[in-house]
């Protein structure tokens, strides 16, 4: 019987893949044997990675492969550029994940301050980042799923989506914003272009990462008063590893998933399932 999990071949593009999260994730697939192509704006840390994952598979002789593409996710014309180029090269896109997104300190309201506060300007900008940034993304890479009658995309949700947090206005509300267009666009694909294509997203819980380093941890590597306050609601009592996402994504992108559209699955520690 065949291997429902088996992503060999798999020609799969993660945005944001030069973040903490999408490096472990490319790792992990390249080793599994996808084509990995990652999207970032920053190629010095692209390169790092590539050559890393490299490595790696010599190591293990695995069949997989990575690359790293420079890019805008607002930028419809080097997306399309990118898209071009991979399909030039593999012939077909068979998986993208969603991963660029991110946070500015005028989207967010500090205890010692108050919604009068927020900067409209910073908090549209997180919107577009994180939620625009998925959209036309997902408008460009579709495109080749479409011809081809089949594909996976898999966005990046967060649990500011489920609860929405203090501090974290603008991150929360492009998160759920995430939640929704993932629902929106399972049924437009499926409905539309059959059910070859499914949309999901998943949800991760707490890990450390560059972007919240400073606010979960001290220094010395203690966690703050705000990474504590995660620990507590977290019933495994401890954030998140990296590595902990490759699990479900391998899952959602692979055939075991193909009456899978539509869902948001939640990688957390059991943080959003805990009450009191």
């Amino acid at each position: 019987m065949k291997n429902l999990f088996d992503i060999e071949g798999n020609v799969t593009v993660i945005t944001g893949g030069t973040g903490v999260l999408g490096r472990a994730i490319a790792k992990y697939l390249a080793l599994n044997g996808a084509k990995v192509i990652i999207l970032g704006r920053k190629e010095n840390v692209g390169a790092e990675i590539v050559a890393d994952t490299e490595a790696a598979i010599a190591a293990e002789k695995a069949s997989g492969s990575i690359e790293f593409l420079k890019t805008d996710v607002m930028s419809r014309e080097t997306l399309e550029s990118n898209v071009d180029y991979i399909v030039g090269k593999y012939g077909r896109v068979d998986t993208l994940l969603n991963a660029a997104g991110g946070n500015m300190p005028g989207a967010t309201i500090a205890p010692d301050k108050t919604f009068f506060d927020l900067d409209p300007a910073q908090f549209q900008r997180v919107l577009d980042l994180n939620l625009t940034g998925t959209v036309i993304p997902t408008q460009v890479f579709l495109k080749p799923m479409v011809a081809q009658g089949k594909g996976a995309i898999i966005n990046f949700s967060s649990m500011a989506a489920f609860r929405p947090m203090t501090r974290v206005c603008g991150y929360a509300a492009a998160k759920a914003g995430i939640s929704n267009f993932t629902a929106f666009m399972a049924t437009e694909c499926a409905k539309k272009f059959g059910e070859g294509i499914r949309v999901n997203a998943i949800a991760p819980g707490f890990f450390i990462t560059e972007q919240n380093r400073a606010l979960l941890t001290n220094p010395d590597g203690s966690y703050t008063e705000r990474g504590r306050d995660v620990i507590r609601q977290t019933p495994f009592g401890r954030m998140g590893e990296a590595e902990e996402l490759c699990g479900t994504i391998h899952y959602l992108m692979s055939d075991a998933a193909r009456f899978v559209t539509g869902t948001v699955a939640v990688v957390d520690g059991g943080f959003n399932a805990f009450a009191m």
